[in-house]
């Protein structure tokens, strides 16, 4: 799954995921840039 790096400036693949559901009951996916690894995070399904 591919999600946005805030601190590369661009799209990459998400490594570590795992699958978490928000405060507001939305699913949502964490994981880890593999290039700088910032942690990122994707809203919706995985």
């Amino acid at each position: 799954m591919q999600g946005y790096c805030v601190k590369c400036h661009t799209k990459r693949e998400i490594r570590n995921t795992r699958s978490i559901t928000m405060k507001n009951g939305k699913p949502a996916t964490q994981g880890v840039c593999p290039v700088c690894s910032t942690k990122m995070f994707r809203i919706g399904k995985s």
